[in-house]
């Protein structure tokens, strides 16, 4: 791959069969890491990205609700995570793209390396899917989560603070009850996927808090102050504990942070 590093963004924004999607992503990661795209600005980022062919979206209050041990349960599970790691390559996609040439070199490199990351999870549970006998696409998954990049789409330190600061941290929260659940239910090829995703989202979570800090400090705002008025303004309710804790700490994302908020 050559040629503009906008184009190669918006090109993978724009593919929407997700295994493609998946492929384009490491490529241009290749390509940036080895110097092939151009520091070139002139494509614009699309409002939204390609939606899988066949993806039904709804509202997070229309989604089925399924619980107890069941196959379809396991499967609705795989599904619903599958989804949020392909929304995530695009949000961090978005993010390389549409604040990248204002940022700088050091902030497109964090935020292609998080979409190179989340496109490795959406093959491991896709192909988790599949070996139970479903695919992603097979049920409905929530729109909520693009909300939240169209909400923050002209401020930088909005985005910071509400995608990897907020949504990604929440994953951080809930991942260990789901990996002692998936263990639990005897998959211990479904719990060490888990434990690859905490492991990673705890870098993304960190390569956000520290642009956000750098972006506080430039504009003359405390990191803190700043951060809980972000998520006062772009975020909808309070952060629900428990927390966790260690896990956030890895990530930059101190107690005061976040309890004020709670």
């Amino acid at each position: 791959m050559t040629g503009s590093l906008s184009a190669a963004i918006a090109g993978a924004l724009l593919t929407g069969e997700p295994q493609a999607k998946a492929m384009r992503v490491r490529a241009l990661v290749r390509a940036w890491r080895t110097g092939a795209l151009a520091w070139d600005w002139a494509t614009p980022m699309p409002d939204r990205p390609a939606l899988p062919p066949g993806l039904q979206l709804l509202s997070p209050a229309q989604m089925p609700r399924r619980r107890g041990g069941s196959e379809a349960s396991r499967i609705a599970l795989w599904h619903s995570l599958a989804h949020i790691e392909f929304v995530a390559i695009d949000l961090a996609l978005d993010a390389a793209g549409r604040f990248g040439e204002a940022q700088g070199p050091e902030f497109v490199d964090d935020f292609l390396s998080v979409a190179a990351d989340e496109a490795m999870h959406w093959a491991l549970i896709a192909r988790k899917l599949r070996t139970a006998g479903s695919h992603y696409g097979a049920l409905p998954a929530h729109d909520g989560l693009w909300e939240a990049a169209e909400a923050t789409r002209r401020d930088v330190a909005a985005r910071l603070a509400v995608v990897p600061m907020v949504l990604e941290a929440r994953g951080l929260d809930v991942n260990p009850a789901m990996h002692d659940r998936v263990l639990t239910s005897g998959d211990q090829h479904g719990a060490r996927i888990l434990r690859r995703l905490l492991d990673d989202e705890i870098r993304h979570v960190a390569a956000g808090a520290k642009h956000f800090a750098q972006v506080a400090a430039s504009r003359g705002e405390s990191y803190e102050n700043y951060w809980e008025i972000l998520v006062r303004q772009y975020c909808h309710g309070t952060l629900k504990p428990p927390f966790n804790d260690s896990a956030r700490q890895a990530a930059g994302l101190p107690r005061s942070v976040y309890t004020a908020l709670a």
